[in-house]
């Protein structure tokens, strides 16, 4: 199970530290919040305490509502259950009897300057970028006319080269040799670069290049979701390659199926621009028109034709 420990979630979110226990193991694991106003009731019926609690305005004027010893019970209640954290919205006030079994049960207590709504935009975000199932896949991400394409094969087979030539042509540039590859959300794939080799891309012969600095930030991006897989391999003679288009290919990442076409390598063939043409056929297809199938259907009907 993926996770990512409180400290982390506490400087990228920019939160402020009410109470901290010194424990190192805290660990979130549930993409999901939860605002505890049923449970601040006393109704404790399938709580998800393994979520982040939030407690906004709502939350807070119902606790501010109570008397000091049903609020003291109500608060002690709360924080006896497991839960990773409680966070404030509006940078309302911190009851004391919260910081008091806080520090009692080893919870951690933090605050936002933001409204509710925001920060749980923000937070919901986050928690599914970062706790998304992941894998690191050999190859090269470009973006071509708004398509994001997954470049793999072979090493030397000749991505990078085809990455550089997109790039020259007005493309850009997202991850080379190795691409981090997130889901999302249910078959939507995000693809981007790990932290280290982010803009750089390696050309044999000369080596590595840095690739916003050489053709400006307009030529890289972040990220991107990959809808189409291009796998270069080196031209067979024995092998019956696709010449009609009819027949969909896909292959499977993380559970996700992701349309895939397989480009034969020999001397001579511009693959800058096979790729491109391929982005653009993926786009019609998208729109709901197939050349292939098209053709398809012209012949048909030429062939009914002289039948009848």
């Amino acid at each position: 199970m993926k996770s990512i420990p409180i400290d982390s979630l506490i400087k990228d979110m920019n939160l402020e530290i009410i109470y901290k226990p010194e424990r190192t193991d805290i660990e979130i694991t549930e993409k999901d919040i939860n605002r505890p106003g049923l449970q601040l009731t006393g109704f404790y019926n399938h709580f998800a305490y393994e979520r982040i609690q939030l407690i906004g305005n709502v939350e807070w004027s119902y606790l501010t509502s109570l008397d000091e010893k049903t609020r003291d019970e109500r608060i002690k209640r709360l924080l006896e259950c497991r839960i990773p954290a409680i966070i404030i919205t509006r940078n309302l006030e911190v009851f004391p009897e919260m910081v008091k079994w806080a520090k009692e049960f080893g919870r951690t207590i933090l605050r936002t300057k933001l409204t509710t709504t925001k920060f749980t935009s923000r937070l919901i975000n986050y928690l599914d970028d970062i706790l998304a199932p992941q894998i690191t896949i050999h190859g090269v991400l470009v973006e071509v006319y708004g398509i994001g394409i997954l470049i793999t094969g072979k090493s030397g087979v000749g991505k990078s080269e085809t990455a550089l030539e997109l790039i020259k042509r007005g493309h850009r540039l997202i991850a080379d040799d190795a691409v981090e590859i997130r889901k999302v959300e249910e078959n939507i794939l995000r693809g981007r670069a790990p932290e280290l080799i982010k803009y750089f891309l390696e050309i044999r012969g000369i080596g590595i290049l840095d690739i916003k600095k050489l053709y400006g930030v307009g030529a890289v991006r972040n990220s991107k979701i990959i809808d189409l897989v291009v796998e270069l391999e080196y031209w067979d003679d024995k092998k019956e390659y696709d010449r009609v288009g009819l027949d969909e290919e896909y292959t499977v990442i993380l559970d996700t199926k992701v349309p895939k076409i397989t480009i034969p390598v020999r001397p001579g063939r511009n693959l800058a621009m096979i790729v491109e043409v391929a982005a653009r056929n993926h786009r019609q297809k998208r729109m709901g028109y197939n050349a292939a199938e098209e053709l398809d259907k012209r012949l048909l009907s030429i062939y009914e034709h002289d039948k009848n």
